[in-house]
């Protein structure tokens, strides 16, 4: 099995954290999803003729698009791959961009999941993250989604935000397991340079949220989602049985995916590869037969790495057994050795072979695998 993501860089206005590649040009549209749609052609056979189960369309913002733009897209996905009898097909969308009109019409299409970027219920953190809605729009498109027919749906919250108290965050999420959701992605806010945020924080005009209350908030989060029935099966994302996203999972448990238009990459279980972060450049590469993408070949050690980083992140954890066939015995007594410092600490636990993050862990994530892997 294999997937497939779109990236649809346009946004009708930059938000003030997302240092995604995108551009508010939306002039170029039609003649970027002819390109994707070209690309999608020229790149058939970098799956090595899997059958794809998830296609993806992620941003930027890719409710931007009509539906009859993404049947075009999807129609290419299936004349050019083979696609699973009953394939997850994902759209992100802005709260503001559904309308019960694009709802209806989106039905029409094969797109059977949404993934909506709330952010927040709270309208002065919603402005000061320059994002188009209101809290009134964020709760609605959940409804109008679900009158629609949409059953699969993730929402996404921010959290460790300037201002917000663990009172309102409880409140949040509160409100939006309310809206019965099958899903939920919540992230802890970064102020990555050359977005608004990193400015705002550098010229003092917000003051970012201490690391406690960023730990306080992830143990609201967690306790809230398992008391409603949620399943933390990744380090960011929680799901009723059966509602994991498939596509994302397929990231961390290892299966090669495409990934289409800028900035997006791709995976083969040998190579990754990656397409330039700039939409004329990508138009121009791929319709005259041009560079548009830089390839690397893994190694050993960045495959191994590679395991640890995606495995980690999740519940079903990293396997023992996985690590001495793939990599050696040798390789597997030297990380025995790590994970017994862990263990001891109290951050990772071991049922048979199978090591997971504690919920001590979780938190500490990328501290955690700085020490694992391997540096050459």
């Amino acid at each position: 099995m294999s997937g497939i993501y779109i990236h649809i860089p346009f946004c009708k206005q930059r938000c003030n954290y997302c240092d995604f590649y995108k551009t508010t040009d939306i002039s170029k549209k039609n003649i970027f999803i002819t390109t994707v749609i070209k690309e999608l052609q020229q790149q058939k056979l970098y799956l090595n003729n899997s059958v794809v189960n998830t296609i993806y369309f992620g941003g930027g913002t890719p409710s931007v698009l009509t539906f009859d733009e993404i049947n075009n897209i999807i129609d290419a996905v299936y004349s050019c791959f083979t696609i699973d009898e009953n394939p997850e097909i994902t759209l992100e969308a802005n709260p503001d961009d559904l309308t019960t009109d694009y709802l209806n019409n989106l039905r029409k299409t094969k797109v059977n999941r949404l993934s909506i970027g709330i952010q927040s219920f709270q309208d002065n953190l919603l402005k000061l993250m320059n994002r188009r809605h209101n809290s009134q729009q964020a709760k609605q498109c959940v409804k109008d989604a679900q009158n629609a027919g949409f059953e699969n749906i993730s929402t996404d919250l921010i959290y460790g935000l300037p201002e917000l108290t663990n009172k309102i965050w409880e409140d949040d999420l509160t409100t939006m397991f309310s809206l019965n959701i099958k899903h939920l992605s919540a992230y802890h806010i970064t102020y990555e340079q050359g977005t608004k945020f990193y400015d705002f924080v550098k010229t003092k005009k917000i003051t970012p949220a201490d690391e406690t209350t960023g730990l306080e908030q992830f143990k609201i989060l967690t306790a809230v989602a398992e008391n409603n029935g949620f399943e933390h099966y990744e380090i960011s994302n929680f799901a009723k049985k059966d509602f994991y996203s498939k596509h994302n999972s397929s990231y961390w448990m290892q299966k090669p995916y495409l990934g289409v238009g800028p900035s997006a990459h791709s995976y083969n279980l040998m190579s990754r590869k990656w397409n330039i972060s700039n939409i004329d450049k990508y138009i121009y590469g791929v319709n005259n037969n041009g560079e548009y993408s830089e390839t690397e070949q893994l190694t050993e050690i960045d495959k191994y790495n590679e395991y640890l980083m995606t495995r980690l992140r999740t519940m079903w954890g990293i396997n023992l057994k996985d690590i001495e066939t793939s990599f050696g015995e040798e390789r597997l007594k030297k990380l025995q050795k790590q994970l017994q410092k862990l263990k001891d600490s109290g951050i990772v636990s071991q049922n048979k072979d199978i090591v997971k993050l504690t919920p001590k862990g979780i938190f500490i994530s990328d501290l955690i695998l700085s020490d694992l892997i391997i540096v050459d």
